[in-house]
């Protein structure tokens, strides 16, 4: 049989199968199979790469779909596997055509239109300033400035010299994890040509996948980004006469593709009690798209989070990326929970005098669906989607 070169065949031939990565991967330990694991799924690759398996294969088309692409396996890996680039690659050759999930189709042709994401924004309102070709400039995020347009109002309190121009489209992420990855980085270098200086993200999956095409001296997650800086936040948030117990939800992108995760832990302890909780580097189960696609899989995997945070008795949950704060939530929204996710720039902000974050009340299921609903509104009306409609892989 001869190779099809769809995978780079340096990446992989790396892995020697030896398992270090099954104790890493949360879908190894949903199920216990094989398959889903990091090394099962580069058997299954190598499969598809030698024709021994067809694209329509059953296995195959689950398995490129059950992936949570945390990428957890790569820290832990001894030969170096860049198991990130590879569920690309396999991604960009798996979900082609009428194999892309149609949820899929229409969040990558809304994400492309800039003129759209400038309407969501008008709508929503997040912080806007003219460029400023000396200073840093921050990622709006092409769905963050419609979910969570706040967020970037208070990164201008905490860094008012950054920029926010608002005719800014998008990094590009959505398409590298979703089967576009060229499309994915033509969009990360359109970004960097619409945004001068150093660029800062208050998204973890947009920041490592926007370094990766720009570098890391160029991009700089907003955490990384303060503490580069030397940048002393001010303040406190406190409840009930106490300093708040925060606890943190890494973004897998952020914490395994950059090595950023000291920093937010670093800020939030200077102004709270900083709780750490066991498997707060683990995947919440938003992973882009994931959430949307397999919502009771993603579940899965955020269920035993939840129950480690009201265990540990914290008062708030830090996020880094805008799918882990809607995914937390949308969790804690369900069973009733009075601990409240937030964005580690609200938690800044709050500290040094700006809005104060909620408390008190439980955030109720239909407060946590009104974030998606105008989302969903949005990519309803940005046209039909020219492919029939098919059911995602289970």
């Amino acid at each position: 049989m001869t190779d099809r070169e769809i995978f780079d065949h340096d990446l992989l031939d790396r892995c020697i199968s030896c398992g270090f990565c099954l104790p890493a991967c949360p879908t190894y330990a949903l199920t216990r199979d094989e398959a889903s694991s990091p090394r099962g799924r580069i058997t299954l690759m190598r499969a598809l790469e030698t024709g021994t398996l067809d694209a329509d294969d059953d296995r195959l088309r689950a398995e490129s779909s059950f992936c949570l692409g945390c990428r957890a396996c790569e820290p832990v890996c001894p030969a170096g596997v860049q198991y990130g680039q590879l569920l690309e690659q396999w991604r960009d050759h798996q979900w082609r055509g009428r194999r892309r999930p149609p949820l899929v189709q229409v969040l990558l042709r809304v994400a492309e239109r800039t003129p759209l994401l400038r309407l969501m924004g008008a709508v929503r309102r997040p912080a806007r300033t003219p460029a400023s070709p000396g200073g840093p400039s921050l990622m709006l995020g092409c769905f963050e400035r419609a979910l969570y347009p706040g967020v970037s109002r208070s990164v201008r309190r905490v860094l008012p010299d950054v920029a926010v121009p608002a005719d800014q489209g998008c990094c590009g992420a959505l398409h590298a994890h979703n089967g576009e990855s060229a499309r994915g980085h033509a969009l990360a270098e359109r970004l960097g040509e619409e945004l001068p200086g150093v660029i800062v993200t208050t998204a973890g999956g947009c920041a490592a996948h926007l370094a990766s095409v720009l570098g890391t001296e160029r991009v700089q997650e907003l955490s990384d980004h303060l503490v580069r800086r030397g940048a002393v936040p001010r303040g406190e948030v406190r409840v009930d006469g106490r300093r708040a117990r925060v606890a943190i939800q890494d973004s897998c992108h952020l914490r395994n593709g950059l090595g950023v995760s000291a920093q937010p832990r670093e800020l939030i302890a200077a102004v709270a009690e900083f709780v750490a909780v066991p498997g707060d580097g683990g995947c919440c189960g938003s992973a882009g798209t994931y959430s949307l696609l397999r919502p009771r899989d993603a579940r899965r995997v955020v269920t035993p989070k939840l129950d480690a945070l009201e265990a540990a008795g914290v008062d708030y949950v830090v996020a880094v990326n805008p799918g882990c704060l809607r995914q937390l939530q949308a969790g804690l929204a369900r069973r009733g929970s009075a601990i409240r996710a937030v964005h580690l720039a609200d938690l800044l902000a709050a500290a040094a005098g700006g809005k104060r974050l909620p408390r008190g009340v439980p955030l109720t299921a239909r407060a946590a669906g009104r974030a998606r609903r105008l989302v969903a509104g949005t990519v309803a009306a940005a046209g039909r989607n020219p492919d029939r409609p098919h059911r995602p892989s289970p």
